[in-house]
């Protein structure tokens, strides 16, 4: 008996189904580079699902503008069409928005103090916009030592880097600066900085790309700098990001848990008859959340889709376009802790879905919110990653003591304790005090959790794995590791904390529609090869002791 016998006695002799011989179409779209890191991950992750999705990470404005004119298939930007002097206006070609993936806007900064790496920088607002303004140009400027009490800071000159393309992280910072410090930033919203009057080519770098932004901060030689990226990208080049003033007084880093707490602030436009600015969002409140796990500048980014077969796009593209971004709303939103995002909420799941089955070709039966293992969703509806984010701790309280240890994290938002996040950003070497002679670095101690993603004492976190116990004076010692694998092998880092260890690859399967689920019929055919390797031996034996 054949191999290709046994198989057809065990019932794997049908042919592979039709839609799956005939694969999907491939796709491309460009744009938002501050949600670059999560869409390269998630198309990673469809290629085992024989999909091709390409993206260009071209900026929020040459994305919105791509779509427009027809070159793209879907674009994704942090800001819609249609704002003055900031974005292209509503284009003639249907179109939906889709929410992709939260985060919050970072400062990336490269600065040492005593030798070391400092990684424990405190910013207010003012501040930030006098620093991108070019009005605070020393790192030992008065406003930043105010803030920063009993360290040593060096006298340097401030390097501030920003995009020099159109772009959705520069609309974003800036509208943020301008709606609540208009006195220290006169430029507005804007998507090219280097368009605004307080830029100086002779003060302030300007770099393509969040990746641009990111890539001159961690160059070695340029200690000094500092500029605004998604927090993925400083998670991935293993440099610190300053924790920034919030309306509570606490300064906060842009973790998973403090964007999707301020984000349950974000006023989200629900008139579903105007497609232009249905699901669109307005931050304000966002800004001046009270709750002190808020981190202030965040926000969420869309997919740009189509709504009609026009430009080329054909319904083979929109089985494809479908199948990958229900994809990215649900199974994809696992991994966005890891990567440096926060998870979309279920509200925008759900109207991200209904607009998802408005794409031509989309296969509107998979399109089902209850298949979505998204970490945020709860039974209630509740927010979970929001309910379980840390507490900061006092002593990232303004005016804190200049000498200040940091305590157990404490989860859940119900907790007065006085201890919270501890000081672990990015990388070791947290300095939280000096002497006269220069900077002390002190790390934080603290038990690895015994449930699953949660530090000993705290409330579980979906998803999570624990990590191991006690910091060292290097800064080392942290919190439970919410270990969401990211395929590319990069690194796992602490939704809470920013700690980062690297970690190998996992690749994730997915399925756009049940007649052509590659990777399920990938699965099938492991388990008869499996059996093959079982049966087959004893089966030839037998057939060959009847023929003697």
């Amino acid at each position: 008996m054949t191999a290709i016998a046994i198989l057809a006695a065990l019932g794997f002799g049908a042919a592979a189904p039709a839609a799956e011989a005939a694969g999907y179409a491939p796709i491309s779209g460009e744009g938002s580079s501050w949600a670059a890191n999560a869409i390269d991950d998630w198309r990673a992750n469809v290629r085992s699902a024989g999909m091709t999705v390409n993206f260009a990470p071209t900026g929020s404005v040459a994305g919105l503008t791509g779509y427009a004119n027809g070159s793209d298939d879907f674009a994704a930007s942090d800001v819609p069409y249609g704002i003055r002097g900031t974005t292209p206006g509503v284009p003639g070609r249907g179109f939906a928005y889709v929410p992709d993936v939260a985060g919050g806007t970072a400062l990336m900064y490269n600065l040492t103090v005593g030798g070391q790496r400092f990684t424990n920088l405190k910013l207010s607002g003012p501040t930030i916009a006098g620093i991108f303004s070019g009005r605070i140009t020393q790192w030992n400027d008065a406003k930043i030592k105010a803030e920063n009490p009993g360290i040593a800071l060096p006298s340097l000159k401030i390097t501030p880097v920003v995009r020099s393309d159109g772009s959705g992280s520069t609309a974003q910072f800036t509208l943020w600066m301008a709606k609540r410090f208009p006195s220290s930033w006169s430029c507005g919203e804007v998507s090219f900085f280097t368009q605004c009057s307080r830029y100086d080519p002779t003060v302030q770098q300007a770099k393509s790309g969040d990746s641009g932004v990111a890539g001159f901060v961690a160059q070695a030689g340029n200690v000094g700098s500092i500029g605004y990226v998604e927090y993925s990208y400083a998670l991935q080049s293993r440099y610190p990001v300053a924790k920034v003033l919030n309306q509570s007084g606490f300064y906060v880093l842009p973790t998973a848990s403090n964007v999707a707490v301020a984000l349950l602030k974000a006023k989200v436009n629900t008139d579903s008859s105007n497609p232009e600015t249905y699901l669109t969002q307005n931050l304000d409140a966002v800004y001046t959340d009270a709750d002190p796990r808020a981190y202030p500048i965040s926000s969420y980014s869309y997919f740009v889709v189509p709504t009609a077969l026009q430009n080329g796009f054909t319904t083979g593209k929109g089985t494809t376009l479908g199948a990958f971004v229900d994809y990215a709303l649900c199974a994809g939103q696992q991994s966005a802790p890891t990567l440096g995002y926060s998870p979309l909420p279920i509200n925008l799941v759900r109207a991200g879905l209904a607009q998802v089955k408005k794409i031509p070709g989309a296969v509107a039966k998979n399109i089902d919110i209850k298949r979505c293992n998204n970490p945020t969703f709860s039974s209630d509806g509740t927010n979970t990653l929001a309910v379980n984010a840390l507490y900061p701790d006092l002593c990232d309280k303004a005016g804190a003591a200049t000498t200040c240890t940091y305590g157990t994290p404490v989860h859940g938002s119900k907790s007065s304790s006085s201890q919270g996040q501890s000081d672990n950003n990015t990388v070791g070497n947290h300095t939280s005090g000096s002497t006269a002679g220069g900077a002390t670095t002190t790390g934080s101690t603290t038990s690895g959790g015994t449930t699953p993603g949660v530090p000993k004492g705290g409330t579980p976190a979906a998803g999570g794995t624990s990590a191991g116990s006690g910091g060292t004076g290097a800064g080392t010692g942290g919190n439970a590791t919410v270990t969401l694998l990211n395929p590319d092998g990069k690194t796992s880092c602490d939704q809470d904390t920013g700690q980062c260890t690297t970690i190998a690859a996992s690749p994730v399967m997915v399925a756009a529609d049940t007649t052509s689920a590659f990777s399920q019929w990938a699965v099938w055919i492991a388990v008869a090869a499996l059996l093959l390797l079982v049966v087959a031996p004893p089966v030839l034996v037998m057939m060959n002791r009847k023929n003697h």
